[in-house]
């Protein structure tokens, strides 16, 4: 599952669930005091079993997030990573995050309380990935509230290929919570698609589907959004959503095609208290 994790990055999004799956696009928050702080949440999320799964299940995220000031940063939907940039407008530095294995079952996320179906039988099990790299945000606008982002990311373990996340978002205040909507896109290498969408002669013997070796290129897009409210100085919840659509690379697979849907949706809310 690609963090879903809380949009919570949202998410990459993120995020985050995150975003995200913002998971990839979390939501914008308040600057943070200097020194270390820590923030501790849950968040039931609803989405496809698997990226280009047509089964939906409903996984129970933990979100536990550590800062230090603005210039550290670690969680599940986030990553860790250092804003060694960060010029108030601008940051940039490296980045590590988790991405979660997928086995034959049909799990895709270890914090699944539902389970899917048997669609994934005879491709093997894909093993957690650490994923390492850069990420370079910009904030632009009259008041700043456009943000622009970029991360790319080299794979070690369950795939060994490079992805590219690219999001934009746009923030309003209004009734006392925080919006932010935008359009996001994947892009992979080679190593990427045929590990997750791939179908090699003895997963297509043990699976029944037709070989495929896709090339690297356009793994999904589409557009994300999140709310953010506070309850008090110190808790918030986060209610979050996106929308995607497979790329090419992605959706040509016979295992989406036969088994599976193009279209992915993700829907979830969050509740986080700092310390």
């Amino acid at each position: 599952m690609r963090v879903v994790i809380l949009l919570l990055a949202a998410v990459c999004g993120s995020p985050s669930v995150a975003q995200p799956v913002q998971p990839s696009g979390a939501p914008n928050r308040p600057a943070l005091d200097e020194g270390w702080s820590v923030t501790v949440g849950v968040a039931p999320v609803f989405s496809n079993a698997w990226q280009g799964s047509e089964d939906y299940i409903l996984s129970i995220f933990p979100d536990l997030r550590a800062n230090y000031g603005d210039t550290l940063f670690a969680s599940i939907p986030d990553g860790a990573g250092w804003n060694a940039v960060n010029t108030g407008d601008l940051k940039a530095g490296p980045i590590a995050k988790l991405r979660f294995g997928r086995d034959e079952d049909g799990s895709a996320s270890p914090f699944a309380v539902t389970s899917g179906n048997d669609a994934l039988v005879g491709l093997g099990d894909v093993g957690a990935t650490a994923e390492v790299g850069g990420f370079v945000e910009k904030l632009f606008g009259s008041r700043q509230q456009w943000r622009g982002r970029i991360e790319t990311m080299h794979g070690f373990g369950g795939h060994e290929g490079t992805v590219g996340n690219f999001s934009l978002s746009y923030r309003v205040r209004s009734g006392g919570g925080i919006f932010n909507i935008g359009p996001r896109a994947t892009l992979a290498s080679s190593d990427f698609t045929r590990t997750y969408f791939g179908i090699d002669a003895g997963q297509s013997v043990r699976s029944g589907l037709g070989i495929y070796k896709p090339n690297g290129g356009l793994v999904s897009y589409g557009f994300g959004g999140s709310m953010n409210r506070p309850l008090d100085r110190q808790s918030a919840i986060t209610a979050f959503s996106s929308l995607e659509r497979l790329g090419g690379v992605a959706k040509n697979s016979p295992l989406v095609r036969e088994r599976g849907r193009a279209t992915q949706f993700t829907l979830g809310v969050g509740y986080g208290f700092r310390f």
